[in-house]
């Protein structure tokens, strides 16, 4: 049976959870864990998304993630290649780091958002790794309280919701915190109330399930147009056998700005010009690498997206 598709709301905040394949550990030292905060800190700049709430254990990492127009699967996918790209590199390995498919519940702001956040960072007490969350390094329980400092965490509306006179915010949050000391598993953060993994009341509920469907932003006819023209190549020579070396970047271009986009799926462009989906999927893998590596690079990719 076919996945569902994942609840993609613009602006929508989400619980996710990765968490290592076959539970195996996905941190290994302190370079791992701040590779990680790297990622997050170049993700959010580029992706413009918020992270409210983070923890790391040893072998999964919980986040509040608040997305702007760019999909969950998107972000999410990015973060946990360019990680397990890190990973496989210092260990000599290939293959998945993480398991499977990560698990994401779309929760409602304002009802619980704090409760989230408290949960979240609460997670290494419930483990019974450390007494007081605020003696767990790798989350981002200290750097609310102003004990560390992770520009690319957002604490502004948490600590909004306790006040804004200097020092009255953190001091309610921990204490705020500090309730939920003796609180256990919460299932509805890891599977939502609803069978879409929605948590929220029943209006908030009602909204989401009933939301119009997104349109596509970019239709693939007009990246293949502005591809084509960047490379100076006809669109039908894309569907020619051969070995061409700058239509097969062309047709990865196209297929990686079709996926960035939600033009169409590797499948269909594949289909479109009649291509293998395996070699198509190489090529816009190594335009992946090329666009991470190059803020230039993945700028001058999206102006052709538009």
């Amino acid at each position: 049976m076919a996945r569902k598709p994942r609840v993609h709301v613009p602006g929508g905040l989400y619980h996710v959870i990765l968490r290592g394949n076959g539970g195996q550990k996905i941190f290994y030292d302190n370079e791992d864990y701040a590779r990680l905060y790297l990622l997050l800190q170049e993700g959010t700049a580029r992706f413009t998304y918020q992270v409210h709430a983070f923890c790391c254990m040893s072998n999964h990492i919980h986040l509040a993630i608040q997305i702007g127009d760019m999909p969950l699967s998107k972000i999410i996918q990015n973060l946990s290649f360019r990680y397990t790209r890190w990973i496989n590199r210092r260990k000599g390995r290939i293959g998945h780091l993480f398991q499977g498919r990560y698990k994401a519940i779309l929760v409602e702001q304002e009802s619980y958002l704090l409760e989230l956040v408290r949960y979240i960072h609460l997670n290494p007490v419930r483990a019974r790794l450390v007494k007081k969350p605020g003696d767990f390094q790798w989350s981002g329980h200290r750097a609310y309280l102003g004990q560390e400092s992770l520009p690319w965490l957002c604490t502004d509306w948490v600590l909004g919701q306790f006040g804004n006179r200097p020092a009255i915010p953190q001091r309610r949050y921990q204490s705020f915190v500090n309730e939920g000391l003796k609180e256990g598993h919460r299932e509805e953060f890891h599977r939502g109330n609803t069978d879409e993994a929605i948590l929220g009341n029943d209006r908030f509920i009602e909204k989401v399930l009933h939301r119009k469907p997104a349109t596509r932003p970019t239709s693939l006819k007009r990246i293949v147009t502005r591809v084509c023209k960047e490379y100076d190549i006809k669109a039908e020579q894309m569907a020619k056998v051969g070995r061409n070396r700058r239509t097969a970047e062309a047709r990865a271009v196209i297929g990686y700005l079709s996926m960035q986009t939600q033009s169409a799926t590797l499948t269909e462009v594949a289909g479109r010009f009649g291509r293998d989906i395996t070699s198509l999927s190489k090529g816009v893998r190594r335009i992946t690498e090329r666009a991470e590596k190059s803020e230039t690079e993945s700028l001058h990719l999206r102006n052709l997206a538009r």
